[in-house]
């Protein structure tokens, strides 16, 4: 995922680039588990390729070998759980949507999402990827470099989120009369609320009758943010989540949409990773952290 500050840009191995490499070392962690709930093989390569400074352990062996301290931010998020369980529900929901009969999806702030590599997509499915470029480049760069192909027809639109994206999307062939397969992951926290709201009216806008989104919607963020442990922990990544995320007030994703005509089902990740044999009971955003389907049907 990548946004920008002002007229900052990120690259991967700064800021919101760090989480996104973050997310790519916990698919490799879930991937080297034998009870995988996903498997990504191009993850490892990603955070081998970046070379960051701080740690970005692929494995829970690599975890283990940073020590209590080293291994803090990891065992104490449960960033690897918790991703497994995240990445498999957004898998299911591009694969229910591919049964539906839907041939056409977007995946906004792709950062290193490789769906279009991973997933098995359906004769004439077409995938857009928006994010921003310096994000594309290197994620482009180490694909080819693995020899990485998709089953899908895959088209990369190189503009950060508070850019025109609609406009690119739509000179990138985008139609808006066949139903959509959206993708909101690991996103709105870091939008304020008028960002949200603007992109939720865009896809809405664009979406022919029958389509689909998916988001990780959160709740309340700010008591999170209050927490100097959960500080310290975000700046052994090289950050300060607080100057990233936004905590303002803002209506959930499921009462705007369902405001738009999407009809809405919206379940707490705790309650998706008991549906798999998973635990977050250590997961600091316990109650707020939610899973979001939406279907266009006005």
């Amino acid at each position: 995922m990548s946004v920008t500050t002002g007229q900052q840009q990120w690259d991967i191995v700064t800021s919101v680039g760090v989480t996104a490499l973050a997310v790519a070392a916990a698919r490799a962690i879930e991937t080297d588990r034998d009870d995988r709930l996903v498997e990504d093989p191009y993850a490892a390569a990603f955070v081998a390729a970046a070379e960051a400074e701080v740690p970005m352990p692929t494995t829970r062996r690599e975890i283990d070998e940073l020590g209590e301290e080293g291994a803090g931010v990891w065992s104490a998020l449960q960033v690897d759980q918790y991703m497994g369980v995240r990445t498999r529900f957004f898998d299911d929901f591009f694969d229910g949507a591919s049964e539906a009969g839907v041939r056409q999806a977007v995946i906004l702030a792709s950062g290193l999402d490789v769906r279009a590599q991973r997933l098995s997509w359906p004769r004439g499915a077409v995938v857009f990827e928006i994010d921003q470029p310096k994000v594309r480049e290197f994620k482009r760069g180490v694909l080819e470099a693995q020899g990485a192909s998709t089953s899908c027809e895959l088209r990369q639109v190189p503009i950060d989120l508070r850019e025109d994206w609609a406009s690119a999307l739509l000179e990138a062939g985008f139609d808006t009369s066949a139903p959509t397969a959206w993708l909101a992951e690991g996103l709105l926290p870091y939008l304020p609320q008028d960002a949200q709201q603007q992109l939720l009216e865009n896809v809405d806008r664009l979406s022919a009758r029958g389509s689909r989104l998916a988001v990780e919607d959160f709740g309340d963020l700010s008591e999170l943010f209050r927490d100097e442990e959960m500080v310290e922990l975000g700046k052994q990544w090289g950050v300060d989540m607080r100057e990233l995320l936004h905590a303002d007030d803002r209506p959930n994703a499921a009462e705007t949409l369902a405001g738009f005509g999407w009809s809405t089902d919206s379940r707490e990740a705790e309650k998706v990773a008991e549906d798999h044999g998973r635990s977050l009971a250590s997961f600091p955003m316990k109650g707020v952290g939610r899973f979001l389907k939406a279907t266009k049907t006005a």
